[in-house]
Protein backbone atom coordinates (compact mmCIF):
# COMPACT_ATOMS: atom_id res chain seq x y z
CA UNK A 1 0.00 0.00 0.00
CA UNK A 2 1.53 3.21 -0.84
CA UNK A 3 2.06 6.33 1.61
CA UNK A 4 1.05 9.49 1.67
CA UNK A 5 2.89 12.56 3.02
CA UNK A 6 0.99 14.14 6.44
CA UNK A 7 2.64 17.21 7.41
CA UNK A 8 6.37 16.19 9.03
CA UNK A 9 5.31 12.06 8.72
CA UNK A 10 3.27 9.63 6.79
CA UNK A 11 0.41 8.06 6.49
CA UNK A 12 -1.17 4.76 4.93
CA UNK A 13 -3.03 5.79 1.40
CA UNK A 14 -6.58 4.58 2.09
CA UNK A 15 -8.13 1.56 0.18
CA UNK A 16 -9.82 1.91 -2.95
CA UNK A 17 -13.78 1.44 -2.46
CA UNK A 18 -15.77 -0.75 -4.55
CA UNK A 19 -19.27 -0.52 -4.29
CA UNK A 20 -20.98 -3.92 -5.28
CA UNK A 21 -24.63 -5.47 -5.81
CA UNK A 22 -26.23 -8.37 -6.14
CA UNK A 23 -28.11 -8.02 -9.15
CA UNK A 24 -29.95 -11.17 -8.58
CA UNK A 25 -31.27 -13.44 -11.37
CA UNK A 26 -31.33 -10.35 -14.04
CA UNK A 27 -31.68 -10.52 -17.87
CA UNK A 28 -28.78 -10.38 -19.69
CA UNK A 29 -29.96 -6.62 -21.76
CA UNK A 30 -30.79 -5.14 -18.54
CA UNK A 31 -26.97 -5.82 -16.78
CA UNK A 32 -25.38 -4.82 -19.95
CA UNK A 33 -27.11 -1.45 -20.04
CA UNK A 34 -26.77 -1.33 -16.96
CA UNK A 35 -23.13 -2.02 -16.56
CA UNK A 36 -23.03 0.99 -19.70
CA UNK A 37 -24.61 3.44 -17.27
CA UNK A 38 -22.06 2.64 -14.71
CA UNK A 39 -19.25 2.80 -16.84
CA UNK A 40 -19.81 6.05 -17.67
CA UNK A 41 -20.36 7.45 -14.43
CA UNK A 42 -16.70 6.08 -13.37
CA UNK A 43 -15.32 7.67 -16.58
CA UNK A 44 -17.22 11.14 -15.93
CA UNK A 45 -15.38 10.49 -12.48
CA UNK A 46 -12.13 10.21 -13.93
CA UNK A 47 -12.61 13.34 -16.20
CA UNK A 48 -13.53 15.33 -13.39
CA UNK A 49 -10.11 14.18 -11.31
CA UNK A 50 -8.25 15.15 -14.41
CA UNK A 51 -10.06 18.93 -14.65
CA UNK A 52 -9.84 19.47 -11.34
CA UNK A 53 -5.52 18.14 -11.14
CA UNK A 54 -7.14 15.48 -7.98
CA UNK A 55 -4.58 12.80 -7.65
CA UNK A 56 -6.24 9.36 -9.34
CA UNK A 57 -6.90 8.21 -5.75
CA UNK A 58 -10.39 7.23 -3.97
CA UNK A 59 -12.40 6.91 -7.77
CA UNK A 60 -15.46 5.39 -8.70
CA UNK A 61 -15.61 1.70 -8.77
CA UNK A 62 -18.31 -0.96 -8.90
CA UNK A 63 -18.97 -4.89 -8.88
CA UNK A 64 -21.81 -6.33 -10.30
CA UNK A 65 -22.62 -10.25 -9.10
CA UNK A 66 -25.55 -12.62 -9.46
CA UNK A 67 -26.73 -14.75 -12.72
CA UNK A 68 -28.70 -14.49 -15.71
CA UNK A 69 -31.71 -16.24 -17.48
CA UNK A 70 -30.45 -18.23 -20.23
CA UNK A 71 -28.72 -16.53 -22.78
CA UNK A 72 -25.47 -16.61 -25.25
CA UNK A 73 -22.86 -13.94 -25.82
CA UNK A 74 -20.92 -13.07 -28.19
CA UNK A 75 -17.59 -11.12 -28.21
CA UNK A 76 -16.68 -8.57 -30.79
CA UNK A 77 -13.97 -10.16 -32.84
CA UNK A 78 -16.09 -13.82 -31.98
CA UNK A 79 -17.41 -15.89 -34.84
CA UNK A 80 -21.20 -16.87 -35.35
CA UNK A 81 -20.74 -20.00 -36.61
CA UNK A 82 -19.73 -21.26 -33.14
CA UNK A 83 -23.30 -20.28 -32.61
CA UNK A 84 -24.36 -23.97 -33.69
CA UNK A 85 -28.88 -23.17 -33.52
CA UNK A 86 -30.83 -21.28 -35.75
CA UNK A 87 -32.29 -18.48 -34.59
CA UNK A 88 -35.57 -20.17 -34.56
CA UNK A 89 -34.56 -22.53 -32.59
CA UNK A 90 -32.99 -20.51 -29.71
CA UNK A 91 -36.74 -18.22 -29.73
CA UNK A 92 -38.24 -22.16 -28.87
CA UNK A 93 -36.27 -22.76 -26.43
CA UNK A 94 -36.11 -19.32 -24.84
CA UNK A 95 -33.14 -18.48 -25.08
CA UNK A 96 -31.67 -14.96 -26.05
CA UNK A 97 -28.52 -14.03 -28.15
CA UNK A 98 -26.30 -10.64 -28.05
CA UNK A 99 -23.67 -9.73 -30.24
CA UNK A 100 -21.86 -7.57 -27.43
CA UNK A 101 -18.15 -5.60 -27.43
CA UNK A 102 -16.21 -7.66 -24.47
CA UNK A 103 -13.12 -9.49 -25.93
CA UNK A 104 -13.77 -13.80 -26.51
CA UNK A 105 -15.93 -15.52 -28.51
CA UNK A 106 -19.32 -17.43 -27.99
CA UNK A 107 -20.21 -18.27 -24.48
CA UNK A 108 -23.64 -18.65 -21.97
CA UNK A 109 -24.83 -17.74 -18.85
CA UNK A 110 -27.42 -19.49 -17.19
CA UNK A 111 -29.15 -19.80 -13.88
CA UNK A 112 -26.97 -21.41 -11.16
CA UNK A 113 -23.97 -19.59 -12.83
CA UNK A 114 -21.91 -16.80 -10.96
CA UNK A 115 -20.98 -14.01 -13.12
CA UNK A 116 -19.35 -10.88 -12.14
CA UNK A 117 -19.12 -7.44 -13.73
CA UNK A 118 -15.71 -5.45 -12.09
CA UNK A 119 -16.73 -1.87 -13.74
CA UNK A 120 -12.87 -0.20 -12.16
CA UNK A 121 -11.19 2.82 -12.77
CA UNK A 122 -7.96 1.06 -12.83
CA UNK A 123 -5.69 4.68 -12.55
CA UNK A 124 -6.30 4.32 -9.24
CA UNK A 125 -5.26 0.81 -9.03
CA UNK A 126 -2.52 -0.53 -11.74
CA UNK A 127 -2.54 0.48 -15.50
CA UNK A 128 -1.94 -2.92 -16.62
CA UNK A 129 -4.58 -5.35 -18.35
CA UNK A 130 -2.36 -8.57 -18.31
CA UNK A 131 -2.38 -7.82 -14.83
CA UNK A 132 -5.93 -7.36 -14.53
CA UNK A 133 -7.31 -10.25 -15.81
CA UNK A 134 -4.42 -12.64 -14.29
CA UNK A 135 -5.62 -11.58 -11.10
CA UNK A 136 -9.37 -12.19 -12.12
CA UNK A 137 -8.23 -15.81 -12.96
CA UNK A 138 -6.24 -16.05 -9.67
CA UNK A 139 -9.14 -14.90 -7.38
CA UNK A 140 -10.97 -18.22 -9.28
CA UNK A 141 -8.18 -20.13 -9.05
CA UNK A 142 -8.32 -19.71 -5.30
CA UNK A 143 -12.05 -20.24 -4.84
CA UNK A 144 -11.94 -23.40 -6.67
CA UNK A 145 -8.68 -24.98 -4.50
CA UNK A 146 -10.95 -24.17 -1.25
CA UNK A 147 -13.15 -26.53 -2.93
CA UNK A 148 -10.07 -29.37 -3.79
CA UNK A 149 -9.92 -28.40 -7.12
CA UNK A 150 -6.98 -27.27 -8.53
CA UNK A 151 -7.59 -24.45 -11.34
CA UNK A 152 -4.66 -23.30 -13.72
CA UNK A 153 -4.51 -21.16 -17.08
CA UNK A 154 -4.00 -22.42 -20.47
CA UNK A 155 -1.01 -20.63 -22.45
CA UNK A 156 -2.64 -18.33 -24.79
CA UNK A 157 -6.85 -18.77 -23.37
CA UNK A 158 -8.07 -16.76 -20.93
CA UNK A 159 -10.16 -18.12 -18.35
CA UNK A 160 -9.63 -20.62 -15.82
CA UNK A 161 -9.80 -24.86 -16.46
CA UNK A 162 -9.19 -27.95 -14.78
CA UNK A 163 -6.32 -30.99 -16.95
CA UNK A 164 -5.42 -27.72 -18.81
CA UNK A 165 -2.66 -30.41 -19.64
CA UNK A 166 -4.76 -33.43 -20.86
CA UNK A 167 -5.67 -33.32 -24.37
CA UNK A 168 -8.22 -35.87 -23.14
CA UNK A 169 -10.00 -34.32 -19.43
CA UNK A 170 -8.85 -30.40 -19.93
CA UNK A 171 -12.15 -28.81 -19.28
CA UNK A 172 -13.34 -25.04 -18.83
CA UNK A 173 -15.09 -24.36 -15.43
CA UNK A 174 -14.53 -20.25 -15.87
CA UNK A 175 -14.83 -18.05 -18.96
CA UNK A 176 -13.13 -14.22 -19.07
CA UNK A 177 -14.20 -11.48 -21.68
CA UNK A 178 -13.80 -8.35 -21.15
CA UNK A 179 -13.95 -4.75 -22.35
CA UNK A 180 -11.48 -2.05 -20.96
CA UNK A 181 -11.43 1.88 -22.72
CA UNK A 182 -10.09 4.75 -20.61
CA UNK A 183 -8.27 2.35 -18.24
CA UNK A 184 -11.85 1.64 -17.19
CA UNK A 185 -13.05 -2.13 -16.96
CA UNK A 186 -16.29 -3.78 -17.68
CA UNK A 187 -18.24 -7.23 -18.58
CA UNK A 188 -15.89 -10.21 -16.40
CA UNK A 189 -16.18 -13.48 -15.61
CA UNK A 190 -18.74 -16.48 -15.69
CA UNK A 191 -18.00 -19.64 -12.88
CA UNK A 192 -20.08 -22.43 -13.24
CA UNK A 193 -22.04 -23.20 -10.32
CA UNK A 194 -24.67 -25.45 -10.60
CA UNK A 195 -24.89 -24.60 -14.77
CA UNK A 196 -26.40 -26.40 -17.27
CA UNK A 197 -23.79 -27.92 -19.56
CA UNK A 198 -25.81 -28.92 -21.77
CA UNK A 199 -26.63 -25.83 -23.00
CA UNK A 200 -22.92 -25.64 -23.85
CA UNK A 201 -23.48 -28.37 -26.73
CA UNK A 202 -25.51 -25.50 -28.11
CA UNK A 203 -22.08 -23.59 -28.98
CA UNK A 204 -18.09 -23.93 -29.62
CA UNK A 205 -17.71 -22.51 -26.11
CA UNK A 206 -15.18 -19.81 -26.77
CA UNK A 207 -14.39 -20.70 -30.49
CA UNK A 208 -12.34 -24.07 -28.33
CA UNK A 209 -13.44 -27.47 -30.75
CA UNK A 210 -10.99 -29.81 -28.80
CA UNK A 211 -11.86 -28.73 -24.65
CA UNK A 212 -14.63 -30.03 -22.60
CA UNK A 213 -16.82 -27.35 -20.06
CA UNK A 214 -17.28 -28.49 -16.65
CA UNK A 215 -18.80 -26.67 -13.23
CA UNK A 216 -18.48 -27.16 -9.21
CA UNK A 217 -21.34 -29.16 -9.28
CA UNK A 218 -20.19 -31.50 -12.12
CA UNK A 219 -16.44 -31.96 -10.09
CA UNK A 220 -18.09 -32.30 -6.51
CA UNK A 221 -20.92 -34.60 -7.17
CA UNK A 222 -23.25 -32.33 -5.40
CA UNK A 223 -25.24 -28.77 -6.01
CA UNK A 224 -23.09 -25.97 -4.17
CA UNK A 225 -24.58 -22.48 -2.95
CA UNK A 226 -23.85 -19.89 -4.90
CA UNK A 227 -23.64 -17.73 -2.07
CA UNK A 228 -21.35 -19.23 -0.49
CA UNK A 229 -18.98 -18.95 -3.76
CA UNK A 230 -19.86 -15.74 -3.67
CA UNK A 231 -18.39 -15.04 -0.45
CA UNK A 232 -15.37 -17.00 -1.26
CA UNK A 233 -14.78 -14.93 -4.12
CA UNK A 234 -15.48 -11.88 -2.86
CA UNK A 235 -12.38 -12.66 -0.14
CA UNK A 236 -10.16 -13.19 -2.83
CA UNK A 237 -10.92 -10.34 -4.82
CA UNK A 238 -10.01 -8.11 -1.78
CA UNK A 239 -7.34 -9.48 -1.19
CA UNK A 240 -5.74 -9.44 -4.50
CA UNK A 241 -7.07 -6.39 -5.26
CA UNK A 242 -6.24 -4.40 -2.12
CA UNK A 243 -9.90 -3.18 -2.09
CA UNK A 244 -12.48 -3.02 0.29
CA UNK A 245 -16.02 -3.48 -0.65
CA UNK A 246 -19.37 -1.47 0.32
CA UNK A 247 -22.61 -3.47 -0.73
CA UNK A 248 -24.51 -0.73 -2.64
CA UNK A 249 -27.50 -2.30 -3.98
CA UNK A 250 -29.10 1.24 -5.21
CA UNK A 251 -26.89 1.28 -8.07
CA UNK A 252 -29.07 -1.20 -9.62
CA UNK A 253 -31.95 1.22 -10.01
CA UNK A 254 -29.64 5.27 -10.54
Amino acid sequence: MSRTANGGGTQEALPETVEWADMGRLRYADAWALQERLFQRVVAAKLLRRETGAPNRQGKHYLLLGDHLEVFTLGRNGAEANLLVSPEKLAAEGIDFFRINRGGDITFHGPGQLVGYPILDLDCLFTDIGRYLRLIEECVIRVLASYGLEGQRLPGATGVWLDPDNPFRARKICAIGIRASRWVTMHGFALNVNTDLDRFRLIVPCGITDKAVTSLQAELGHPVEVPEVVERWQREFTGLFGVELSQNQDILNH
